[in-house]
């Protein structure tokens, strides 16, 4: 097991996804994807609020992928 994050959930636009920790460090305006494929802009990983986690749903995809990780 890795001491290190792989992955990490963000509320992005339409869903609080899991996108690989690369992700993190993505340029706004370059384009990042979540374990279930969806697409977003890099920029929306980044200073999310509290709020955001609240109103945006748990996307079930990206947790069934990582759920069936070893």
């Amino acid at each position: 097991m890795s001491d290190y994050l792989t992955y990490v959930w963000r509320p992005v636009t339409g869903g609080r996804h899991a996108f690989p920790i690369t992700a993190t460090k993505t340029p706004a305006g370059k384009p990042v994807v979540a374990f279930c494929g969806a697409e977003t802009d890099a920029g929306e990983l980044h200073d999310r609020s509290e709020v955001d986690w609240v109103r945006e749903d748990t996307c079930m995809d990206c947790w069934h992928v990582l759920a069936a990780r070893p």
